[in-house]
């Protein structure tokens, strides 16, 4: 048997190239060696503070391949196809709060609170990019209206 490859204390290579979608379709998600240095800048910079802070993390997406991208539709500059974005929520953690602490607490690149309504406070959830050196810290909240999605600057 295989030892599961770590990116940091405790966030997983398998974890990060998870995804239920890419499953379903028979779409290969495997981190070339390339991007695996990203992802584990993702993980120690972003995922260990939080989880040092919070506690558990949620991940819902980290690497992204081409194909998975396109069949989700995501965004062709995606930073996850790169390695260096993830997705992810903290349980029992408002998504606003979670997003305000990282703002303020965290080196990053791009920061967006995804589809949360304030109503309910655990309702989206938090992505967050880190490349290193060069991070722009860039807060950004997105919102579905009229089936389109909009960001405008700032966390709401």
């Amino acid at each position: 048997m295989s030892r599961e490859e770590m990116l940091s204390p405790h966030f997983s290579l398998r974890e990060m190239t998870r995804s239920d979608t890419a499953a379903r379709r028979g779409i290969d998600n495997s981190a070339p060696d390339s991007v695996r240095s990203a992802l584990r800048m993702v993980a120690l910079a972003v995922l260990e503070p939080i989880r040092a802070e919070f506690g558990p993390v949620l991940i819902t997406s980290g690497y992204r391949s081409p194909a998975l991208n396109r069949a989700i539709k995501g965004s062709a500059k995606s930073q996850h196809m790169l390695g260096q974005a993830v997705d992810f929520e903290v349980p029992l953690i408002a998504n606003a709060k979670l997003a305000a602490w990282i703002e303020k607490n965290i080196d990053y690149d791009c920061l967006i609170l995804e589809f949360h309504d304030p109503r309910d406070p655990f309702s989206g959830w938090v992505h967050c990019s880190y490349v290193g050196q060069s991070n722009r810290r860039k807060s950004l909240t997105a919102q579905r209206v009229d089936g389109k999605v909009i960001y405008s600057e700032g966390l709401a």
